[in-house]
């Protein structure tokens, strides 16, 4: 496993129940600004108890279900947790965003 990817998995443990974080917001605050893509790639294959259903795209859209068995998995396990969402597949990042800070540890930094 990279370190990259160590870094995200420890990243996304620390997104609070009931709040999601982007792919890009999440390669920003490793430092790694542009490389959305290559968190979603880490969390395609990410351990179970990684909380990966707590990322989202930029826009508050659900992508990347069929990693959880089917599409609508990450909605019910969001759901679960308190998220309401404005659209089908869409939920309101102003509401439920999450931004880390400065005291996440991980080596990326």
């Amino acid at each position: 496993m990279s370190r990259f990817a160590e870094d995200v998995y420890r990243l996304v443990r620390c997104v609070p129940v009931g709040r999601v974080i982007s792919y890009g917001a999440l390669a920003r605050a490793l430092g790694h600004p542009g490389k959305a893509r290559e968190v979603g790639w880490a969390l395609f294959r990410c351990p179970s108890d990684v909380p990966a259903h707590r990322v989202v795209n930029r826009e508050g859209r659900l992508s990347g279900g069929w990693a959880f068995g089917a599409p609508e998995v990450q909605r019910l396990r969001l759901e679960a947790e308190g998220v309401r969402f404005s659209a089908p597949e869409q939920l309101d990042l102003e509401r439920y965003g999450w931004q880390p800070v400065e005291s996440v540890p991980f080596s990326g930094r």
